[in-house]
Formats: structure tokens, sequence, C-alpha cells
């Protein structure tokens, strides 16, 4: 087993980050790196990876139903049109991160979502622009490969366009971590299996746009 692979309870090989918690077992089974052309789906983590500054993944994630229902299932066009009083409701609401300048961008990055969406077609069409060709990404190695990859030329590039078009509290890292989630790189652990299995997701995406 390469270093960085980790074998779980259940006999499966996984990447070692995610060894040890049923839910984030899960997570990375199921999600991690699938690649989606779902807008909801993209909008969801493009908040959720704002709101992980500072925190860590398994914390939001533990949290991820509570947002879902605080923030209308992450349907862009109706948290657009939240407002102060909805900003109220969701400080005072203790199933999420209650950071003020994280609810604002939240909403923030709705506004931006949805005219995106309208002058793109899709949130989709906009955002896998900035993913790699997948031939010149190499999956990591090992742990310290893994540790190293916090940002990229692609990365920073999305992060400029996200901020120029009204998005908040997604720089250059931020973008990275979103881009490595929804799949437009494939960051599993080389011998990963799961890693293939998004391989060929990615494949099907791109030739079916599902």
């Amino acid at each position: 087993m390469s270093d960085g692979l980790v074998r779980g309870l259940d006999g499966r090989e996984r990447c070692f980050w995610c060894v040890g918690d049923p839910l984030y077992e899960s997570y990375h089974d199921d999600e991690w790196g699938r690649p989606s052309a779902d807008d909801r789906a993209l909008f969801e983590k493009l908040c959720l990876e704002g709101f992980q500054a500072g925190l860590s993944w398994l914390t939001i994630l533990r949290k991820r139903e509570n947002f879902r229902r605080a923030f209308a299932d992450f349907d862009p066009a109706a948290v657009a049109r939240f407002g102060d009083n909805e900003v109220v409701r969701l400080l005072a609401d203790p199933g999420i991160v209650r950071h003020r300048g994280k609810i604002e961008a939240a909403i923030a990055n709705a506004r931006a979502a949805c005219a995106s969406i309208e002058r793109e077609g899709s949130l989709a069409n906009f955002l896998w622009r900035f993913a790699p060709d997948p031939l010149r990404h190499r999956r990591p190695e090992s742990r310290a490969d893994f540790a190293a990859r916090t940002q990229s030329p692609e990365s920073r590039a999305l992060a400029r366009e996200l901020k120029a078009r009204g998005f908040r509290y997604l720089g250059p890292v931020t973008a990275y971590a979103f881009m490595q989630a929804m799949g437009l790189v494939n960051d599993h652990l080389a011998g990963c299996p799961t890693g293939e299995i998004c391989t060929a997701a990615r494949t099907t995406l791109l030739l079916t746009g599902q």
C-alpha cells in the first residue's frame, strides 16, 4: 500500500485524511472528487468552503444538513432574495456557523451565482472552464505530496474571476479545495479505488454533460 493510503475497518483502502470517522469516510467514498455539473451542488460547495475558512471541513460536514435547512437547500435564486431579516435569523441559528461576514458572503455569492448563470447559461459552464487538463494533472503519490497541494495556477485564476464577479471568501486556497471536492481536479491518492471511480465519472461528464 502506498504512503497515504489506509485500510479501514471495512477492508477498503482510502486516502489517509478521512479514515477514523464514518461520516468523513462516507464523504470520501461517495462525494469528494466526484465531478459535478449540478449548479445547486456547486453553489452549495462554494458557500460551505467559505464557511470552512479557519475551521475543519469535518466541522462543516457535521453541520451540513443544518446549513441546507437554513439556506433554502442552497438554491441560489432563493438565497439571493435573503435580506436583513434572514441575516438576523441566521445569526441566531446555533446549527450553523454564526459569522456575520460569512453569512453575508453566502448571500452575496448567491447573487453573483445567479448573475453568472444568466451570463453563462449555468454555473457549471463558468466554473468548469478552470478545470485543468486531466491528462496533465498527476494524482498525489504521498501524504506530503497531497499536503503540498493547496493552490494551483487554475485556482488562482478562478479566485480572481470569482472576486471580479462579486463572490466573497473564495481565495485561491479555498478555490482549490472546491476544485478538489467537486472533481475539477482528482486529488485522491494514487492507488485509491475511489480515485479511479472519479476518473471514470469525469470522462462520462465530459462526454455526456451528466
